[in-house]
Order: C-alpha cells, then structure tokens, then sequence
C-alpha cells in the first residue's frame, strides 16, 4: 500500500473488541499483560515468608528487604554509597489507558528505603520528591547530592543542596523526548567508569533535546532522532554529567532497558522482541553499530518481504542476516527484560563475578549471562540466580548493587508485565541477595584523602564509585600515586581500569599512562587505554598502527571501530591492515570493520583493493567486498555471484548487498548486466536479478522484458511468478492467476493471484464468479482473505444475485462481510432490505460476531440473534481455582482463536504468537485477556483505521512503515 500522509488516525474503538462466550478475538491476547480491578488481588503470605518460593543459586540466599505498604509498584532503583535504596513508584501508570483504575492525585513518589539497625529489612523511609511529573518514571540514579530520574518527555536532574534527603531543586537535564507514559521511553543513567553518564532509550523515545527544547546533534552534525538520517528506532546514548557531548552509541533496537558499563568501558544490554516471537537478546554494544530491529535503508519492519530473508522468526526479527548488522550476544527467547548492571563485586559467588546480571519479568527470573571470548567478539550462556517456582506475579523489575557487593531486585509483583497495563496497584517488594548468613552492612568510607576515596573506587557500587572519582578527579596530581599504584601492580585489572581512565585525564600525565596501558600485557587492558586516548581527542593515530597488528583479535575490533572519526593519511593503511587480518568467519570483526569504514569507505575500500590479489575464491575477500558500501564495491559483487567457488544458496545473500545501495543508473545496469552472464547458474542469477531491477524505469527494456518472460515460464505456479508478474505489472497473465487462484485459494500464491487479478482482470474474476460453482467458490475462498472494496463490490453482486447457487451465494456475504468495511457493507444490505430471506442466517454469523459492539447491536435490529444457551460464567478469581479442560481448550482455539493467533504452527499471525503466553501470563492474566480482550493492546498490535485517497477505509495492524510505503496486516493475517 502505497502511503499518503496524514492518513493515519489510531482507532480507540478497536480495542472495544467482541466477547462473546467461547471467542478470543485480537485483543484477546494482544495485551499480554493485562488491567485487573483492584479487588482481583492475589494475596500473598505475611512479610517473614515472601522470599519463600524461589529457586535461589547456589551459595546465595534470598531475603526480603521492604514490601508493601512502604513501596508500591517499583519500577525502578538505584542504590546509594549509605547503602540506602532509591525508588521510582508507577502507581499512576497509564492513567488514560486504565481509567478505571485509582490513582494518587499528589503524584508518583521517589523514596529512600534504609536499613538503620542492620538487620537486612528497611526500617525508614523517606519520600525524596512526589509529583506528577515523574507519574511511572522507568529510571534513577543518584549521584552524590544529585539524582536523575528518566520520564519521558523530559529527563529530570534533582538536587539536595542542604542533605536532608529532600529535592531541594529540579532542572531539565533533556527534554523533547517520545514515549510518555510509556515502557519503551528514556530509561535509567548509570554512570561509566571514565567519568560520563550512560543511557537509553526504547523506540516510543524518537529524539532527544538539550532543556530549551533544541534538538541535539551528533558529533558528525547529524539531528538524533529516529528518522533514518542515520539513525533508527531505540538507540544507546553516553553524554557529559551536565548533558553536553551527547553521542550515539547504537541504534535500530525495539526496547533496549538499561545501559550497563563495565570498567572497562564495554557496554551491555538488553533487547525486547515484538511480543510472542521468542527473539528476546542481550547484546554487546560495539560503539556506533546498527543492531537491525528495522531495515536500515528504508525502516522496513523484519516482517517484510526481502532477499535472503532468515528462516528463524528470532534471527529474521534482527535482520541478522544483512550487512551491517552487529550480531547479538545472546538470544533468550520469550521474555520481557528489564534492569541491567555489571557485578564487579566479590561477595556473590564467583560464576556471577565480572559478569551481567538481568532481571526479566516475564519468566519471572533474575540471571546471569557468563561471557567469554569468541573471536573479536563474545559468546555467554545463561545462569539463573532467583527464579519464582509457582508464583508468576514475580516480575523482577529492576537489580541493583549494594555497598557490600549483595544484589537486591525490585519486583513490580504483577500478574501482567506493564505493557501500558497493571493489574495490581498496592504492592511492591525489595529482596536482597548474599551468601547464606551474610548480614548487610555498609562499608564505612573516607573520602578526605587519596588513599580513602581510590579504596572506596573498588566498590561495587557505582554511587560509591562515583563519589571516590569525583574526589580523586577534582585532586587531580595529588590522586596519581596512589592510582598509579593501583594501575601498575593491583591484581584485579578492572580496578587497574578504573584507575587508568583518571590517570589518562591528569594534566600532562595522560599520554604517559595511555602508553603504559596500550603496551600492557591484558588486552582489556590496551582496550582501555585506546577508548581512554579516543575519549580525550588525542592522536591515536601512532597507537591505531601498533594495535592494528596485535594478537587479540578483539583488540583489533577495537582498532577498526575506532578508525570511524580518523581523517589521518594513514588510516586507510591501518583499516587495510585490519583488514587482511579477517579470517572470513568472524562476523563480529567484519561489522567492526565495516563501522570503522563507514565514514569513508571510497577511501578504505581502494587502499585496500589496490594492497593486494584480491582473489575470489577467498570468503574473506567476498564477505568485505559484500559488507562494503561503495560504487566499487557494488561492481564487484556480479563477479562474486558468478564465481565458481560460490554456490547457488549464497546468492540470496550477495544479491541482498544490492539493496543496501541507494537507487541509480549505475546500479541498475549492473543488474542488467546479470541477466545474461552465461553462467551454469544463470536461471538463478536471473530470477534474483529481475527481483531487484527497478521495474519502473527498466521494466520495458528489451533485456529485461526477454529474460523476465523466461522467467516466467520456468515458475509457473510458484510464489516468484505472483511476485514478478505484480512487481512488473503485467497484463497478460490473467490466464495463469485465475489458474492459480482457483485451484490454490488457501495458499499465498493463490490469494496474491486474485488479489492481482482485481488490477489487472475484474471482469475475468466476474467470469469465474458466475461460471461453474467449484470455481466461483475457489475464486471466492482466495479473495475473502483480505479486505478491499473492488473485492467487496463483485462478492455482493454475486451474493445479491438469485441466478446463483446457495452456496455461492453463503459465501460471498460471509467473505464480502470480513473486516471493518466489510461489515459495514453487509450491515448496509441488511438495513437497505437487500437480503434474501434465505441468507439472513448467513449474514448474523457474520454480524454477530463483529468486533464492533455497535455493528452487533445494530444488526440485532435486523436480524435474529442466535440463541445462547448456559449461564454466566464465574468471576476471574473463581475460574483461576477450577481445573481446565485442555482438550475443549484447544477445540475452542482451533474453532476461533486461530482467525488471529498461532500456537505451535497452527493459527494465522495476525495477534502475536502465543506459543510461550503460558509461561508468561498466570491464569488470572489469561482468563482476563479471553473474557476482556479490550483490557490491553501490546505495543506494536495497536490498530490503526487508514483513510486512503479514493476515500474508501481500511483497518488494521502497521505491520511495516517506510518512507513511501505503509504494510497493514489485517484479520486473518494477509497484508496489504
């Protein structure tokens, strides 16, 4: 569909869905987490028994901190150098969405929870700030007098200026910021080890203003914000404490929740999947990469139709396939993640040490995810650390470290996971983790000399941390003996790295201790003093040239991205270096080349072209040349593809690299080129070739229109010829589509055909439509599957038409009724006394289940409502204690439910896919979904009714968006 701006107007009336006994419609499920009244409270045991429940690692033990009434709904905490627990309350979440659901008329609260007597339970609580303003803020994080707290639109900067736990004073540190009231907005600053703060935001954030308002630019000029010019979607951020300096570390991610930096200076996250596609990731965030939740040419959603497209929904839901695309650390499945830190404490037992810890609240668990080396990259498994047993309203909404090195969660407690909805408003809970019998203290600190704060700079909390740097910076010279000690001879090298990012900013002193880390015997070690010397604008250039031979490869990597910002004669050489270093297979190395070089890849790609035999043969050398983003580049791939070495199923992937350069002459008559190539593959070449010429401007050239009609012939009857013959616009294979539509109506070739056919031949489809009635019903059967009024209009015709069969008749009122305007239209005939008493019946099993109430309502005007027989059911909280029957489950499901949802393979992806719902969702959630499908709509499953220019309407789910096209997938999953 081709889209016209200003059509788009969200429809309200779309979530007031039916609910009718035994349906479960596309809200149904849709929410995944879901709005309860008040009263629907699971209530849990007295305080002394809520750590009871969990399956706890090995060596720790759980213990509950603060619950109810002292805090409610936590979304997210922080933890101060007192050991005190900061929190961000979302009782007044989404008010507009849940209207029924009571709010606080003050205001969400930011409270101070604290242990004075040290026995492991908060005994104090003070309120730091409430108001409106920070209603379901999603971050905090306190630095010494000062706390920032992340609420979309703006990003607040709190200050105590007289120490009594009062804010005393609020400034906009950003503002302008997308996502209000929303999970996928601004997120929590954490603060990274070379002194600047860290932070994200989720793909509702859009762009980012300094406090006056003024859009903020990227050190290349670039407006940040999500509009493709470069950037897209949710995106990484590292800025100076006062806000200056921002950059963008990455881009392209649906919901990356919170930005974790370990001493090193890497950064760490997760990543959340469109709900029921199992592709929740944890990444590593090589700095300036794209990370593909959109097509990064056109902003095309993963769900779209492209070349070499992965076979795997959690792979294809990243694009991971294309060039220039990071790879992702880990993929955990289903899940809704949440809050993020790096354990750089030796309380916990050693597995956890140096590594992420996550909280995910839709399988109701905190883990760990160990990494190790692999390639210039990483590789991690999973490990859990708290995971509840039976009790689902476990939703870990946030992890933090304390002082001592315990780690304390904050659990939401829920029997949904936010996603603009919330079920229970009054509770909320804190748990620590520690060894068995590990009492929590607080270690005492001195931060009135060097020796005091560069000890108090090996803790493992961050306010701590953040102290110790602000006083040894602030000493400048006088800090360097004791951090020179630490630096040279500590046994811990990320406290090494801590000390090494203040050395390198001393006066005078920098370049020394940079040279001492870049030649330093641990390669996280040179890693450090490379982003130390970048940070600080230093030429790198003499220390690119000594790392671009080192034997680490992930040294290396660091090398190539650090090549992106250097203009120097000799970076080229360097990234050449580089370069021929690429063992083929390590993907993490080509896309930290390829970052590198994205500022200047005529230049790179030349040197390196010039430097040596290009041979091929070598995966190396065709894997560069395919990530490469030059003209001649692009020049070489047909001599790839017609290479020997390469085999027929890589070259969808060679010629995916086409699209990835924008439209021009030159590009088209390289693919021209291909069409005739005398290669033993040409037939291949050929087809994939056709499916990338623009068929505009080059669908009447005479070596286009020659092999296209040979084409053609050859795929007869397969998905290529609808896609070629539509793509083309071809006229004169109507003989053909209405074969393929009649006798294949329940396949995508076959409703594609008639959907063609309708352009091409409405009066062929009126033929087949008043001929035989085997072929009349097939015709009908493919073109019930979607929503258009060409279509509506010759299905009513042949349902008002007496000369045809009932059975033709039947089904092109049920099929012509599909839909918003389909009902419409049936409801019309109705009203207008069109019917046929005979048809009546047919035309209520329509009505009557609509998804409007109204269309119900009306119809029952008209028609005779069906009877309903059994009585009513039990309340929610009944239901959850009776036994279900899953066999008349899934007969129910099979019946209805899959004109929307999928499980395990059956069912059409119109709602998300609800394979995993039930490890998600407790019982009380999911009855609420089927017998209130109005009660939530996911992000991303809203509906949207679309006003095309003709005047006629359709309705809908965006499953993707362009510049110049919009995709809607409508009921019973086709996209238009």
């Amino acid at each position: 569909m081709k889209k016209n701006k200003n059509i788009l107007r969200k429809q309200t009336a779309w979530q007031r869905l039916n609910t009718t006994k035994g349906r479960l419609v596309v809200g149904s499920m849709l929410g995944l987490s879901v709005a309860f009244s008040t009263n629907i409270y699971k209530i849990r045991p007295a305080d002394d028994n809520l750590a009871q429940g969990f399956e706890i690692a090995s060596g720790l033990e759980v213990k509950s901190f603060a619950a109810e009434p002292s805090l409610r709904n936590p979304t997210n905490i922080d933890i101060d150098a007192k050991g005190r627990v900061w929190v961000c309350e979302g009782v007044n979440y989404r008010p507009k969405l849940n209207p029924k659901n009571p709010t606080v008329a003050e205001g969400d609260r930011i409270l101070i929870l604290e242990d004075t007597d040290g026995d492991g339970k908060a005994d104090k609580e003070k309120v730091f700030y409430q108001g409106t303003d920070v209603n379901s803020a999603l971050g905090i994080g306190v630095f010494g007098n000062k706390v920032i707290v992340s609420v979309s639109p703006n990003v607040f900067l709190f200050t105590d200026t007289d120490g009594d736990d009062k804010a005393d004073k609020k400034e906009i540190l950003f503002t302008g910021l997308g996502g209000e009231q929303h999970d996928h907005a601004v997120h929590a600053f954490t603060f990274g080890p070379d002194g600047k703060l860290y932070f994200n935001f989720g793909n509702a954030g859009e762009q980012i203003k300094d406090k006056d308002g003024k859009p903020l630019v990227d050190r290349e000029g670039n407006v940040i914000a999500d509009n493709g010019k470069p950037y897209r979607q949710g995106m990484v951020f590292r800025c100076d404490p006062d806000g200056s300096n921002i950059e963008v570390l990455g881009h392209n991610f649906r919901n990356n929740y919170e930005v974790a930096v370990d001493s090193y200076g890497t950064l760490w996250q997760s990543d959340n999947d469109d709900d029921g596609n199992r592709g929740v990731r944890i990444n590593y965030v090589m700095q300036y990469g794209n990370y593909g939740y959109h097509d990064q040419m056109t902003g095309a959603s993963w769900q779209s139709a492209r070349t070499n497209m992965e076979e795997e929904i959690p792979l294809r839901h990243w694009h991971l396939n294309d060039p220039g695309v990071v790879p992702n650390l880990l993929q955990t499945g289903a899940g809704s993640p949440t809050g993020m830190v790096v354990y750089e404490g030796n309380l916990l037992p050693a597995p956890f040490q140096g590594q992420m810890i996550h909280s995910d609240a839709g399988p109701n668990v905190v883990r760990a995810y160990p990494v190790q080396n692999n390639g210039a990259g990483y590789k991690a498994e999973i490990v859990n650390i708290m995971k509840s047993k039976e009790d689902k309203w476990f939703r870990p909404s946030d992890v933090a470290i304390a002082p001592d090195g315990s780690l304390f969660v904050a659990d939401w407690y829920d029997p949904g996971v936010g996603g603009h909805q919330v079920g229970d408003l009054e509770k909320g809970r804190l748990f620590r983790l520690a060894p068995a019998g590990s009492q929590y203290t607080v270690p005492k600190l001195d931060l009135s000399k060097p020796a005091g704060a560069a000890e108090a700079l090996k803790s493992p909390n961050l306010a701590t941390r953040y102290l110790a740097y602000e006083k040894l910076q602030g000493w400048g010279k006088k800090s360097e003996k004791v951090l020179a000690k630490m630096f040279k001879s500590d046994a811990n090298p990320r406290y090494r790295a801590r000390a090494l990012w203040l050395l390198s900013k001393l006066e005078g002193k920098g370049k020394k201790y940079i040279d001492a880390a870049v030649n330093d015997a641990d390669p996280n070690i040179r890693i450090t003093g490379l982003r130390a010397a970048e940070e600080l604008k230093m030429d790198v250039t003499p220390i690119l040239a000594k790392l671009a031979k080192d034997s680490s490869p992930q040294v290396r990597r660091e090398v190539a991205v650090n090549l992106r910002f250097n203009k120097s004669p000799e970076a080229a050489q360097i990234w050449t270096t580089l370069a021929n270093q690429y063992d083929g297979q390590d993907r993490w190395y080509l896309e930290a080349l390829g970052i590198g070089a994205e500022l200047q890849w005529d230049k790179f790609f030349s040197v390196w072209q010039q430097a040596g035999n290009r041979d091929l043969a070598s995966k190396a050398n065709r894997d560069i040349i395919w990530r490469a983003r030059t003209d001649e580049a692009m020049k070489l791939i047909p001599n790839i593809i017609t290479n020997a070495a390469v085999d027929t199923k890589e070259l969808p992937r060679y010629f995916r690299g086409f699209d990835f350069y924008p439209a021009s002459d030159a590009k088209q008559q390289v693919l021209i080129g291909l069409l005739n190539v005398n290669s033993p593959k040409q037939a291949q070449i050929t087809a994939l070739a056709l499916s990338h010429i623009d068929a505009k401007t080059q669908g009447n050239n005479p070596q286009v229109q020659t092999a296209l009609r040979r084409t053609l012939a050859s795929v007869k009857g397969q998905k290529q010829f609808t896609q070629l013959v539509n793509r083309f616009e071809l006229k004169d294979q109507n003989t053909e589509l209405i074969r393929l539509a009649t006798t294949q109506p329940d396949t995508e070739v076959g409703v594609a055909a008639s959907r063609i056919l309708l352009r091409t031949g409405p009066d062929q489809i009126m033929k087949v439509l008043n001929g035989k009635d085997e072929s009349a019903l097939a015709m009908l059967t493919a073109m019930g599957s979607y929503e258009e009024k060409k279509a509506q209009e010759l299905m009513e015709e042949i349902a008002l038409n007496g000369n045809r069969s009932m059975a033709v008749r039947q089904l092109a009122l049920k099929k012509m009724g599909r839909g918003w305007g389909g009902e419409e239209r049936l409801l019309n005939v109705v009203k207008n006394n069109k019917l046929a008493p005979e048809l009546q019946q047919a035309a209520g099993s329509v009505l009557f289940a609509a998804y409007r109430q109204n269309i119900r309502e009306e119809a029952a005007q008209y028609l005779k409502m069906p009877s309903r027989e059994g009585k009513p059911l039990p309340s929610i909280d009944q239901l959850v204690t009776l036994k279900g029957d899953a066999v008349n489950g899934k007969a129910v499901f099979s019946q209805t439910c899959v004109a929307c949802h999928r499980v395990n393979g059956e069912g059409l992806a119109f709602g998300p896919e609800l394979s995993e719902i039930g490890n998600k969702l407790p019982k009380e959630a999911l009855y609420k979904s089927i017998l209130h499908p109005d009660a939530g709509i996911s992000f991303g499953y809203e509906g949207f009714q679309i006003k095309l220019k003709d005047g006629n309407q359709v309705v809908g789910i965006i499953a993707s968006q362009t510049e110049d096209k919009l995709d809607l997938r409508q009921p019973g999953g086709s996209v238009t």
